[in-house]
């Protein structure tokens, strides 16, 4: 295989992972320490060349293991990442605390060699050094061990969270014989749980909480009863409560989680865990997002006040006299009908996958001069895999391969995930990057394609704006080339940016056909599309900067004793900034996978803060035409193609011509109107 060479997914066997992650890392430690050993004057080919190689190639085992647990996540697979996911921290942690592999990268830092570096070098190994302070190689004797311990730790625990989540969502599910129970569900999803029962050899319907099952079971049954088992049942996942209380119940991790991150930041000089997350992201202290955040809430607050009034004068015109949790989401969509004539629903025919994506590639291609094509000679994890290869002028770039569809055993939600980044080799050749893409949207069925809501439009977008900002990258250097070494609250970016597009009338004819008739969306159901971008907006901001708020506020707390006081936390956010209290068995935080078992502990806030700087980047697309290639060209070459080669405001403000401003977002979220600015 060259360093070119796609993955052989067939060939990996869960059950060699093991012994293989062992091998590996004892050569790596073998290959650490002659660098280290090294007598010669530190410099790049002799030092961060070395590391460089020897993190690719842990890189490469790791990524597409990490990927099949995530995507085939049986016994096998689990089993695997369980076994070596202790191996790795265990390492990580070892470097992290090599003292005499500091003194070394420091030296060079301190020479002439290192001030003649290019800067996306002299990034590299800044970020080295400071990665070694948050890891802990200052500290000696039993603090070293202590913090090491806690990393492992939070390892095991990170991975036991997820997998009671998994566990939890597809532990539940329930059969319906009669139609007549799903009043009010659209036909394609009727046909989706028919399919779904299909596929377990049952018959009728079968609901489970998977989102494509549950999220439209709240919006369009009409059976209130159903809608609150269901509700119910998904918002106590991986708790003591509801009706698989006790069963994967995540209440004492997240206490654990919460108490060792604690431990981990003082032992390293930081007064709380937020302090210490911000040590490697844009946001210059805690005070500064809390007021980052209580000020949108402030200019959000009375928009979702009123949107939550008229949410409920529209219930009790339909005879419901007080809203329930599960009543939500239905009477939001039945009062979108009503003032829009329109629905997520109606939208599906005309956004089948396909179509989306063809529209997604010609959009991105014009704006970014890249050529998309599909390969069919790759080898694959499922039958629903794709892989394609991103070119210019004949020039390949990079791979990506695209698993869009929900199923057993692969995990909830959308992410785009590294699977090889772009370094310079020995031999001076390119190492191409390589993204995975994943998405959990309605699968075909067997007498009609997949097809998308709106809202699942804009996160396929999403997800590819990540992956092009890791696959459009120029970086040779490995540690900060595409998506790595990006600050955390800049990341989102690019994502967040490539979902405007959804919304332009230009771009609408790529990405809609009829799947019957090929008609594109037609203007009258654009119109309300556009109308209706702003339904609830200030709900759905507060919703939002809800979930931040209690994260930061949380890993702020110097005192974590039980469940108690992390839904203590949760409460007084609420208090504060909620327009809707929701049941007291709702065990939301119980399945906040973000922040427990993903990389957004105390930086939740990085969403919003990242919509602040796209809907500013894209306000320049909008002063200046949304498909100017002159922009586009210019995104690509300050934003895209810098990776995290340097700070993210001097990216930010190479592309805009200054620091970022909220009002953009205030406006494209309809709220700024509002406050009458």
């Amino acid at each position: 295989m060259t360093a070119n060479s796609l993955p052989i997914f067939s060939t990996l066997e869960p059950k060699a992972m093991a012994k293989e992650c062992e091998i590996l890392l004892a050569e790596s430690r073998q290959q650490v320490a002659a660098v280290v050993a090294d007598v010669r004057s530190p410099d790049w080919d002799n030092l961060m060349a070395p590391l460089e190689e020897i993190d690719d190639k842990i890189g490469r085992f790791w990524a597409p293991m990490s990927h099949l647990h995530s995507v085939l996540s049986g016994e096998a697979w689990r089993e695997a990442y369980s076994n070596c996911l202790p191996l790795l921290t265990a390492y990580n942690s070892e470097m992290g605390q090599n003292r005499p592999l500091f003194d070394r990268v420091q030296a060079f830092a301190d020479s002439g060699e290192y001030q003649a570096l290019p800067v996306p070098r002299q990034k590299a190994v800044a970020n080295m050094l400071r990665d070694f302070t948050l890891s802990g190689v200052a500290l000696d004797g039993e603090n070293a061990r202590r913090f090491a311990a806690i990393q492992q730790r939070l390892s095991e625990l990170s991975t036991g969270f997820s997998n009671n989540v998994l566990d939890a969502t597809d532990g539940w599910e329930k059969i319906i014989d009669d139609a007549n129970d799903l009043a009010g569900v659209p036909a394609t999803v009727l046909d989706n749980l028919r399919e779904s029962a299909k596929t377990k050899d049952l018959q009728g319907y079968r609901l489970s909480l998977d989102i494509p099952s549950y999220l439209p079971i709240m919006q369009y049954a009409d059976n209130r009863e159903l809608r609150e088992e269901m509700y119910s049942a998904y918002v106590t996942r991986a708790s003591a409560v509801g009706p698989q209380g006790g069963k994967w119940d995540n209440g004492p991790l997240m206490v654990e989680i919460s108490q060792l991150r604690q431990e981990m930041a003082q032992l390293l000089g930081f007064a709380h865990y937020s302090d210490y997350s911000l040590a490697s992201k844009m946001a210059e202290s805690s005070q500064q997002v809390i007021a980052f955040l209580e000020e949108l809430a402030a200019a959000s607050k009375p928009v979702a006040e009123q949107d939550f009034a008229d949410l409920s004068a529209f219930a009790a015109q339909h005879g419901v006299a007080e809203l329930q949790a599960w009543d939500v989401a239905y009477f939001s969509e039945k009062l979108k009908e009503a003032s829009f004539t329109l629905s997520q629903e109606a939208l599906r025919p005309y956004f089948p996958a396909e179509k989306v994506i063809s529209g997604l590639f010609k959009i991105t291609g014009q704006l970014f001069d890249i050529e998309i094509s599909a390969l069919d000679d790759v080898d694959f994890w499922h039958k629903d895999a794709q892989c394609y290869r991103i070119s210019r002028g004949g020039d390949v770039l990079a791979h990506f391969y695209l698993d869009l569809y929900a199923r057993s055993n692969k995990r909830g939600g959308a992410w785009m995930a590294n699977a090889r980044g772009r370094r310079v080799l020995a031999d001076g050749d390119i190492q191409q990057p390589v993204a995975f893409l994943v998405c959990n949207f309605s699968p075909p069925t067997s007498d009609r394609p997949s097809l998308l809501t709106h809202n699942e439009v804009t996160t396929l977008f999403h997800e590819f704006g990540h992956g092009l900002h890791h696959m459009l990258t120029k970086i040779d250097c490995l540690s900060v080339s595409g998506i790595s070494g990006v600050a955390w609250d800049a990341v989102e970016l690019p994502s967040q940016f490539l979902e405007n597009w959804c919304w332009e009338k230009s771009a609408i004819p790529d990405i809609s056909a009829h799947y019957q008739s090929g008609e594109p969306l037609p203007t009258d159901m654009l119109e309300k599309l556009l109308a209706a971008k702003n339904f609830q907006s200030g709900m759905q901001m507060l919703r939002q900067i809800e979930f931040s708020l209690f994260d930061f506020k949380l890993h702020m707390q110097s005192a974590i004793g039980d469940e108690a006081d992390i839904d203590s936390v949760l409460n007084a956010v609420r208090d504060q900034v909620a327009v809707f209290q929701p049941p007291s068995f709702n065990r939301f935080q119980n399945s906040f996978s973000h922040i427990f078992a993903g990389g957004y502990a105390a930086g939740y806030y990085s969403y919003k803060w990242a919509e602040v700087l796209s809907a500013d980047a894209f306000s320049l697309f909008e002063e200046l035409g949304v498909m100017n290639v002159d922009v586009g060209e210019k995104f690509r070459a300050e934003i895209l193609e810098r990776g995290g080669s340097e700070d993210a405001a001097v990216l930010f403000k190479n592309f805009r011509g200054r620091a970022p401003a909220n009002d953009a977002l205030l406006r494209h979220s309809g709220i700024a109107i509002a406050k009458g600015a």
